[in-house]
């Protein structure tokens, strides 16, 4: 039995220090997840970093909490059983105890509510935006728009595997087209949707938010390092919901303000040739 008992300490310790230290996936720029990766996948922005840290906080005293009422059942099994302790205790209250099991958890309780409110305060709350974009979900392929300038609108849709391998983009991850953003900047992400519920979501900025019809959700973000970052809708929208991802780039202030120039005039106009091959190909899956 007690065997058993210290090889669940083991597993729970090993988890622990694993999804603590585990490595993080950034190789060649791409920020996307690894296979078998335990860990976030490096974060991006402050608001990810801050999210990590916060997650790290909650598995000391997780882990701690396990320890601490493992070890309490581990000397109950010994001290307690018929056997050593043959005539049963008779004790019903004890004051000290139900205070103390009362006060320590709302406590535990405390301490994790501060960072958590602090969290949730600066996720939800948009600084002054440099740059805003919006997303639009369709079935099943993105659409954005650059508000302030009002020529530059593209759809994104997925590469089949062929032209993913070929760009050196993760399986299902890779898109014709990506947004460009500058690093070190705020970006305001404006949600919304032409049909059904999809969600806007890149893990290494600690983005993720709804994309209702009828509704417009923001969220934001600051990309501290330059890159190219993957996400995926994260609501089940239909027959080819896995296959509608989301690209980011994120590049000097300087390559933005040339990329601006490029858009103003590729994305003029409405890439009419190629969602209508998408949407043939998504016809025929159905």
């Amino acid at each position: 039995m007690f065997k058993k008992i210290y090889l669940m300490i083991a597993t729970i310790l090993a988890t622990f220090v694993g999804s603590v230290f585990a490595g993080f996936a950034a190789q060649d720029g791409l920020y996307s997840a690894a296979p078998g990766q335990l860990g976030f996948i490096e974060p991006a922005t402050p608001i990810m970093s801050e999210t990590v840290v916060f997650h790290d906080f909650l598995m000391w005293i997780i882990s701690a909490i396990t320890i601490f009422v493992t070890l309490i059942m581990i000397y109950i099994f010994v001290k307690f059983n018929a056997k050593t302790n043959p005539v049963a205790s008779k004790t019903t209250h004890n004051t000290f105890l139900e205070i103390v099991w009362t006060v320590v958890p709302v406590l535990i309780l405390v301490v994790i509510a501060i960072p958590s409110f602090r969290l949730l305060y600066n996720q939800d709350v948009i600084p002054e935006a440099d740059v805003t974009i919006k997303a639009i979900g369709n079935q099943w392929y993105w659409s954005y728009e650059y508000p302030d300038h009002e020529e530059i609108m593209f759809d994104s849709i997925m590469l089949d595997d062929l032209e993913a391998a070929a760009a050196g983009h993760p399986r299902l991850l890779g898109t014709d087209t990506r947004v460009v953003v500058p690093v070190n900047k705020v970006v305001r992400v404006q949600v919304t949707a032409n049909d059904v519920i999809h969600s806007w979501t890149i893990p290494a900025f600690g983005s993720k938010v709804d994309a209702v019809p009828g509704k417009l959700n923001e969220t934001w973000f600051k990309a501290t390092k330059e890159g190219l970052y993957h996400g995926q809708c994260s609501e089940l929208c239909g027959i080819r919901h896995g296959f509608m991802p989301i690209m980011v780039e994120v590049v000097s202030e300087a390559e933005y303000v040339e990329w601006l120039e490029w858009a103003k005039e590729e994305y003029a106009f409405v890439d009419a040739p190629r969602l209508q091959q998408f949407a043939s190909a998504a016809s025929v899956t159905e």
